[in-house]
């Protein structure tokens, strides 16, 4: 969890359309560690061609610990917003989620407080994760008076404004690949403030747990609706894919799939909830993953951690400190058989390169760094919440002053 230090902002210009550009916000590491969190994690958006992540969705589907790279940025940009605007009142966070904008994706001419469930927004934040050009066209935001009159995403930029009609604004059609943005919302009505909720979620799901429990990092699936994107009278699950735009398939837990061992009422995408293993081409790895999610969260790490993985390979001696499963060979009648459009979800979610390096030792390491990786994003939560949870609110906790409570037992 690595972000830049940035100056403060300069105060708001003259004019009656306060907003303002902040380049190289956040490092290009922080994307593209919340671009992992969105890609293994995300369900069907609010609005048509949407994918979003929201802090409770991440709460309640056993990924506690990973709202914790969120947290650093959200109190960076808090104090951002509040300089920018000099605000002499207490600010709260309304709402925090990455959202991606996929082909076909546009919003028209509107305010962020348009509409009477809204009117408690006061700011609006939108960070870039991504690049426009490189990653995705389209997807422009533009504003209707005041300058910037357009903001071309760069990875790493936030841009601030008010979330009334001072700063009327749109974004027009993605026409091609996925635009990534974390939108935060701020309100000065603490009734509003969303961490007393997710502090509910997260007592309710981490506390639960064991301290000594291993893994109780592995996700739990939302329900299977939460997964469909639907575009144009087709669809398909977003677990199915993102998997599959990877190269990889789901494929059964029992090395081989009988159609007839599914009760007939069963919904075959029921099958995502349960034990399975990852295939690629004619290869299934041997190891067992707990659900869909779980796979996605390590095949989406391993894209992540790509370039470090294979620094690591050449930099080892051959057989050296290498993390090694069984590779199961011809792997045909084991695949699941899952209703996935997968030429759609190319369309949406573009296809991989047929030509890149992949080795399954690399692909092993990954998994034992996603382990170790969630492990330590685990303990950190059970070690903050506390704290969180006694000052009803979520922040960056000073670990070298940490005092831990009575009722607290630490790690050891």
């Amino acid at each position: 969890m690595s972000s830049t230090t940035t100056s403060p902002p300069p105060p708001p210009s003259a004019g009656d359309h306060p907003r303002v550009l902040l380049r190289g916000f956040l490092s290009r590491e922080t994307c593209k560690e919340l671009e992992f969190v969105h890609r293994s994690s995300g369900a069907a958006g609010y609005r048509p061609s949407v994918v979003s992540t929201s802090l409770p969705h991440l709460a309640t589907t056993g990924c506690g610990h990973l709202l914790l790279p969120f947290v650093p940025v959200r109190e960076r940009l808090r104090d951002a917003v509040e300089s920018f605007f000099d605000c002499q009142f207490d600010l709260f966070i309304e709402f925090t989620g990455i959202i991606s904008w996929c082909k076909g994706a546009s919003i028209g001419w509107h305010s962020d407080d348009n509409k009477p469930y809204l009117r408690q927004r006061a700011f609006t934040a939108v960070c870039y994760l991504n690049n426009h050009g490189e990653d995705y066209k389209g997807g422009i935001l533009q504003f209707q008076d005041g300058d910037p009159s357009s903001i071309v995403p760069v990875a790493g930029d936030v841009v601030i404004y008010t979330a009334d009609n001072r700063n009327v604004h749109c974004v027009n059609e993605v026409t091609e690949g996925e635009r990534l943005t974390l939108t935060l919302w701020f309100t000065r009505d603490r009734a509003y403030d969303e961490d007393p909720k997710l502090l509910n979620f997260l007592s309710q799901t981490s506390l639960s747990c064991e301290r000594t429990e291993k893994n109780s990092y592995i996700p739990v699936p939302a329900s299977d609706n939460m997964y469909w994107f639907s575009y144009d009278q087709s669809g398909f699950d977003i677990r199915c894919a993102r998997v599959h735009v990877r190269g990889f398939s789901f494929h059964s837990s029992s090395g081989e799939y009988n159609i007839s061992v599914l009760p007939a009422e069963d919904d075959p995408i029921e099958l995502l909830g349960k034990e399975l293993r990852l295939g690629r081409g004619d290869d299934v790895f041997e190891k067992i993953f707990s659900n869909s999610l779980h796979a996605l969260q390590v095949v989406q790490f391993y894209y992540w951690k790509k370039h470090e993985l294979a620094t690591r390979r050449e930099r080892s001696a051959v057989g050296s400190g290498t993390v090694c499963f069984p590779i199961i060979h011809h792997s045909k009648g084991t695949e699941l058989p899952l209703p996935c459009n997968h030429s759609l979800a190319q369309t949406i979610f573009g296809s991989y390169n047929t030509e890149e390096i992949f080795q399954w030792n690399d692909f092993a390491l990954a998994v034992a760094m996603w382990e170790k990786y969630s492990e330590e994003l685990k303990k950190q939560l059970l070690t903050f919440l506390p704290y969180w949870l006694s000052n009803e609110t979520i922040y960056v906790v000073d670990t070298s002053q940490l005092q831990i409570p009575q009722s607290f037992v630490p790690f050891e």
